[in-house]
């Protein structure tokens, strides 16, 4: 691992943006594969995000930026279903206010009488 962060510290910040923007490219393509179904592993994929993290992490630390097209995040390629128009809703009534519930009458408790 240190070896690959070493290979991108020699270099110079516009070769760095060069490889970043080639990176780029290839992990498009390779997503690409990937949704068409012709790749199977994803470890290529994997690599080349490592790779990128890599060559934006030593460009951060050389204080450089990375040119916009070549800073731009990866889209993701994604099988998209056809939109159907959407569906208008029957507005609904509003619920009635009902009147607050009577409590029931309490009954009247008959007193025994003792002795009577």
């Amino acid at each position: 691992m240190k070896a690959n962060a070493e290979k991108f510290r020699a270099l110079d910040p516009a070769e760095l943006d060069k490889q970043l923007r080639e990176g780029a490219e290839q992990m498009f393509r390779l997503r690409f594969q990937m949704s068409m179904g012709q790749m199977d592993g994803i470890k290529k994929v994997r690599i080349l995000r490592k790779e990128r993290a890599r060559i934006l992490t030593v460009l951060k630390q050389k204080g450089t930026a990375p040119s916009g097209a070549a800073a731009a995040p990866v889209p993701l390629v994604k099988k998209t279903k056809p939109v159907a128009a959407p569906k208008v809703a029957a507005k609904k009534a509003a619920p009635k206010a009902s009147a607050p519930k009577k409590a029931a009458p309490k009954k009247a408790v008959a007193k025994s009488k003792k002795g009577a």
